[in-house]
């Protein structure tokens, strides 16, 4: 049985797939999340379920930018480094990252990518999403939290560890964004 193609509809923010089945969906015609200022942009090619068993999405960090909230997941992440020089804070290491660097993260194994260097990095990140509630933690980091990327006190609920933070808004592509 031939498994069929998906439908793809344009949220007004981009293009979203609303059904089951595969698809070809550019980055720059897919639905993003602009953090503003102080968090970078992302697109998650998911639409609104955002709940696949394999997530994938690019990242667009200006420097001082965190990805994320330094954290722990109980299942595998990996990321590309595209372009930029970021900065992994990784088991409370610093490491300068550059273009074409593969982050494996092995389940546990406590992360953060913060955007750095002269202008801003591309980053490729892929990820298992099937443990649920347990999901892992935001963990504290004395290096993420001098970077902006810490929690203060360990938490598993994302709203306390983003509460810095604006929210994440839906938007169109940014011309230029990507290389």
């Amino acid at each position: 049985m031939a498994v069929p193609e998906a439908k793809l509809e344009d949220t007004g923010h981009g293009v979203v797939p609303t059904t089951e089945g595969w698809f070809v969906l550019n980055a720059k015609e897919a639905r993003w999340r602009d953090g503003g200022a102080e968090r970078g942009t992302y697109t998650f090619f998911e639409g609104e379920n955002e709940l696949w068993p394999l997530g994938i999405n690019v990242s667009v960090l200006e420097p001082g930018q965190p990805m994320a909230m330094y954290h722990h997941e109980n299942e595998q992440e990996d990321f590309l480094v595209l372009s930029g020089e970021p900065l992994l804070i990784v088991e409370d290491e610093e490491r300068r990252l550059r273009p074409w660097d593969l982050v494996h993260c092995p389940p546990g194994t406590e992360h953060v990518i913060v955007g750095a260097g002269d202008g801003p990095s591309v980053i490729v990140a892929v990820g298992t999403r099937t443990a649920g509630e347990d999901w892992g933690a935001y963990t504290v980091s004395q290096t993420a939290i001098r970077h902006g990327a810490g929690v203060e006190e360990e938490t598993t609920d994302q709203h306390v560890a983003y509460a810095r933070f604006p929210p994440l808004e839906w938007a169109r592509y940014r011309e230029g964004l990507l290389p």
